[in-house]
């Protein structure tokens, strides 16, 4: 019994890598073959050419910087964008989809406390511009909706 446990541990173990993407979104080569003899063959070369979602998020489209281009997603980004989204609730500025201003207390305050929320729990993890970003955007948009919850 000892001697199979030796025989055990002297064997080591193998580490392999069987991710399909590599760290820059892109198919690895031993995965663009697809499954030959499978009955939805292209369906499965289809769908394992796409870079995985988190991927495809944060990068730019195809031709560059131009009409449409998607700005890098990066936490400023971010809390710039949920801001956004209060500020159109607080009626500040139009929504997108109907060119109207309207509010929505709920909605912004929901925003607001999202904002404060990541505060919190970023606390001590950002940078100095990211935390001066996060405190001032919270308190331009805490004071706007107390502002416009009193009318």
């Amino acid at each position: 019994m000892a001697e199979r446990e030796e025989e055990e541990k002297s064997r080591g173990f193998k580490v392999e890598d069987r991710r399909r993407f590599s760290a820059e979104g892109e198919l690895k080569p031993e995965h663009q073959g697809g499954a030959a003899g499978s009955e939805s063959g292209a369906e499965e070369r289809s769908t394992q050419e796409q870079p995985p979602p988190h991927h495809r998020a944060t990068r730019p489209p195809a031709g560059g910087a131009g009409a449409g281009a998607v700005p890098e997603i990066n936490f400023s980004t971010f809390v710039v964008s949920l801001s956004t989204q209060a500020l159109m609730h607080l009626g500040e500025i139009p929504d997108p989809a109907t060119n109207r201003r309207e509010r929505d207390l709920a909605a912004a305050q929901h925003m607001i406390d999202i904002l404060g929320m990541l505060q919190d729990k970023t606390r001590g993890n950002l940078d100095a511009d990211e935390e001066g970003l996060l405190r001032s955007i919270l308190f331009d948009l805490r004071m706007k909706y107390v502002e416009t919850a009193r009318h």
